[in-house]
């Protein structure tokens, strides 16, 4: 190869390097894979282990005793009439059965008709498999909760590039453990283990982003970006999981996510430097100072309540759809495909949006809308009722993220130091607290209350909440906290500003007095 050809790729990934949207690329294609994994297992898990641990249990477990079921194609021998009659069908109670039609009276048709053959059996089991499908489904959000904070200061020390690379390695082994979990242990497993990769995307990428888009404008059009990735991960995650577990297997669309993850890892190698260090020039704000911050509260509260929507319907609404609607597999994964495309369609409308009309206004707005689609859920007899209460939750939390995630760079920006490893972890934090409640104590609300009430109590809290956000209306600045503190204290402050007027040099005696007056 000539030395032209290869200084110019040098010349061209040096360039890939310096240039923001390649590091937006990356970050949408993590968030991207990062979610469709989060989503895919949704119509998977509960379906597979009703299979192998319900099906296979009582299959192995032979038939059942002669009061309650015969055996198919079983013979009965009448001593009223000397022949052998052959019965059909596992639930016919054995009776005597005579030669004559007359000998018995005739049953009257039963009251309501027997259930579809679809929908599956063992009421009990579907029961106790809503509170272990949450806890296996919260057992991301809770490891993701204890190592964000850890990821945020990590960030600070070595910046963004590693942490973001090692996310990528985790996320991978995770995936290709989901693709051969033959139990609920090892999903288990391969759930947390998603976690700790997910912290480490999601932390150092939001951030890397926040570093490199230092305008609050571009830097809300670039959130809204990457969460449109978040988004799109979102969309095609249960329905694509659905559609290939069904028609393929269940370790096809792991296998798939495994590809793109190591796509994704020769982009993060081409356009970041995973083994470069380079620490924040700025010591950033500690975690537990950020948390006192009643502002960061209030918008890192709004991330929670609203993705706890969401979050409690991933394990409870598919279960929920076997029992009372009969659904096949693969509407379990399309029931949330409205939800998918009205998030996608949300983060990228009010990312742009948002800095026109108030980030606070669309929190606020788009909590009320996830309270009042939560409340319509129930109401919902088929597939189709689902898809106006799922594509106003998607819409309406596509609204609130994309107001939110800036609001916490810009809370940064104003109030402390601007360094955002720790402020998205909080954010992560936040995000992780709704999928690690909402699915943990879903699926025991459900058992001992029902899902209509679930979605009543989500959605009232929801709805509640939203007048908060109207504190994030004009948060005070440093400035104006230091014009409080002087009218309290009697003390002198002198505000410095960034730009100086320069003075020709030499300086004399008098310059300090020049340069006052001039001011």
């Amino acid at each position: 190869m000539s030395p032209v050809t290869d200084r110019t790729r040098w010349q061209w990934l040096a360039a890939g390097r310096a240039s923001r949207r390649l590091v937006l690329v990356v970050v949408f294609v993590a968030l991207l894979l990062d979610n469709m994994l989060l989503t895919v297992v949704v119509p998977i898990v509960p379906t597979f282990l009703y299979t192998t641990e319900y099906e296979a249990t009582n299959i192995s477990a032979g038939p059942a005793p002669p009061a309650l079921k015969v055996p198919p194609f079983s013979s009965v021998f009448s001593y009223f009439d000397n022949t052998t009659v052959t019965i059909l069908g596992p639930t016919i109670a054995p009776e005597l059965v005579t030669g004559t039609e007359s000998s018995r009276p005739p049953q009257p048709p039963a009251s309501s008709p027997p259930p579809p053959s679809s929908c599956p059996e063992g009421e009990e089991f579907l029961a106790n498999e809503n509170v272990r499908v949450g806890l296996l489904f919260a057992s991301k959000a809770l490891v993701q909760l204890v190592v964000n904070p850890s990821v945020g200061l990590l960030t600070n020390r070595i910046g963004y590039h590693t942490p973001m690379f090692v996310g990528f390695i985790i996320m991978f082994l995770s995936t290709v453990m989901f693709a051969f979990s033959g139990s609920y242990t090892l999903l288990f497993i391969a759930r947390a283990l998603q976690g700790i990769g997910s912290s480490f995307s999601s932390v150092a990428g939001m951030g890397m982003l926040a570093s490199v888009y230092t305008d609050d404008v571009e830097r809300g059009n670039a959130m809204g970006i990457a969460l449109g990735g978040l988004a799109l991960g979102l969309l095609i995650g249960a329905p694509f999981g659905s559609v290939m577990y069904e028609f393929v297997g269940k370790s096809s669309p792991f296998l798939v996510l495994a590809f793109l993850a190591l796509l994704d890892g020769v982009l993060q190698l081409c356009i970041l430097q995973p083994s470069k260090i380079s620490p924040e020039s700025t010591k950033g704000t500690p975690v537990f100072t950020l948390l006192r911050d009643p502002y960061i509260l209030v918008a890192a509260g709004a991330l929670c309540f609203s993705n706890m929507g969401v979050a409690m319907l991933e394990p409870t609404l598919p279960i929920w759809m076997m029992q009372t609607m009969c659904s096949p597999k693969w509407q379990l994964g399309m029931a949330f495909l409205p939800a998918s495309i009205s998030y996608l369609i949300g983060t990228n409308l009010f990312g742009i949006l948002g800095t026109k009309m108030g980030r606070w206004l669309c929190s606020l707005v788009g909590m009320a809308v996830v309270g009042v689609s939560l409340l319509c859920v129930p109401l919902a007899r088929d597939i189709y009722g689902l898809i106006g209460p799922n594509g106003g939750l998607g819409f309406a939390i596509g609204m609130v993220d994309s107001s939110m995630m800036p609001i916490m760079g810009y809370l940064v920006d104003l109030r402390h130091t601007s360094v955002y490893g720790n402020v998205y972890a909080i954010a992560d934090v936040a995000f992780c607290m709704g999928f690690a409640i909402g699915p943990s104590t879903g699926g025991a609300i459900v058992r001992a209350m029902g899902f209509p009430w679930l979605m009543i109590i989500i959605g009232v809290i929801n709805i509640a909440y939203a007048p908060l956000c109207w504190y994030l209306r004009n948060p005070p600045a440093k400035e104006e906290k230091i014009a409080i503190l002087s009218q309290e204290c009697p003390m002198q402050t002198k505000s410095y500003t960034a730009q100086k007027t320069l003075r020709d040099f030499p300086l004399t005696d008098d310059s300090d007095v020049e340069a006052e007056n001039a001011e």
